[in-house]
């Protein structure tokens, strides 16, 4: 392991501008930041049964980062998302999810979260030694020509009789669909806290008209925040959303409501600004942000991790998921990625902005 000079060497010569930024949008106390009692400060005054708040705390205690408040979670669904022989063609052991498993254990993550399927072939294996997530939608893409809508794959009831603490879902917010996706994952957001599952939502913007003049404005700011806003007030306890690349989506493509503010006082260009945007969205950051780690890219993954993770710890995030840049490639070298990531939020040389 590299110690954490090296790792933050890897920022090249982004260092100075994303290690010593100074939020001036929204002050950091302002948010409430990811800490070791954010069980006992956020969710024990709210609905959630003592169920819930048991299986909150297995999450947020497992593995290399507990009791810090932040999150390494190990998501592999991209066997259905993306068809497996695509996802899993760089390493073929991960066809068989037991090693998907063993990947999030040997890393120490608080969780591993995948598809209902994997994760019922091995509950009794290891429901016991690391908190699973059981994704009960997914993306089918076998209609010709594709399409993209969001379909139940699994019940809530089914993932809780395995000994899951968690399921996990996503909505495609923009999309034709959303509707309906919104008001079933809702339901199922509530049957799972009535028996005593903890909620994780993919928080993802998907519609072609978003994408304007070149731009793709499915991951701006305003857009992926109000995803997230809307992504709370269904309860979900933890949101997953990628990292904003741009903002003013709403102003250009013309849509729903804004205010010259948002991108003012709100938020700036810099990178640590529109993800704290995104984290003001999750309640003022009660409910905790974990960005994805995105596509693997080969030699440049361990650097775009590493600066994914200073991104979302000086935003106020709460840590990351992080799946291709670790299981896409030899399960050792998986483990070191994990493990780099992990010490940018264990580290205390790197502070909120």
């Amino acid at each position: 392991m590299k110690d954490i000079s090296q790792l933050l060497a890897l920022l090249g010569d982004e260092k100075d501008f994303l290690l010593n930024h100074r939020c001036k949008t929204i002050p950091k106390d302002q948010l409430h930041l990811a800490h070791s009692s954010t069980i006992d400060s956020v969710f024990l005054p709210s609905n959630r049964n003592s169920q819930t708040i048991r299986s909150l705390a297995q999450l947020y205690q497992h593995g290399r980062l507990s009791d810090t408040g932040y999150l390494s979670i190990l998501p592999v669904d991209q066997g259905i998302e993306h068809t497996a022989g695509s996802a899993f063609a760089p390493n073929p052991i991960y066809f068989d999810p037991e090693n998907i498993v063993k990947l999030a254990l040997e890393a120490g993550c608080n969780a591993v979260a995948s598809t209902m399927g994997g994760l019922a072939l091995l509950a009794r294996k290891y429901a016991h030694k690391i908190p699973f997530v059981v994704k009960i939608n997914h993306n089918e893409l076998m209609t010709y020509p594709n399409k993209y809508d969001q379909i139940l794959f699994a019940s809530v009831r089914d993932a809780w009789n395995m000994g899951a603490v968690a399921v996990g879902a996503t909505i495609y917010f923009g999309s034709a669909e959303s509707d309906r996706q919104i008001v079933e994952i809702a339901k199922a957001f509530e049957e799972a806290h009535h028996l005593g599952l903890a909620t994780v939502l993919w928080c993802y913007c998907r519609n072609n008209a978003f994408i304007k003049n070149g731009i793709d404005y499915n991951t701006a700011a305003d857009i992926s925040g109000q995803a997230n806003y809307l992504g709370v007030s269904i309860q979900a306890d933890i949101i997953k959303q990628k990292l904003p690349t741009n903002n003013g989506g709403f102003a250009a493509i013309g849509f729903a409501k804004n205010n010259p503010e948002m991108y003012t006082k709100l938020a700036s260009a810099h990178p640590i600004d529109l993800c704290r945007y995104q984290v003001l969205n999750c309640y003022a950051g009660r409910i905790g942000m974990i960005n994805s780690g995105g596509e693997s890219k080969g030699e440049t993954d361990l650097a775009e991790a590493i600066k994914t993770a200073v991104i979302n710890k000086r935003a106020g995030g709460a840590g990351m998921i992080m799946g291709r840049k670790a299981f896409q490639r030899p399960f050792s070298e998986g483990v070191k990625l994990i493990h780099a990531v992990q010490e940018i939020y264990l580290s205390k040389a790197i502070s909120i902005a």
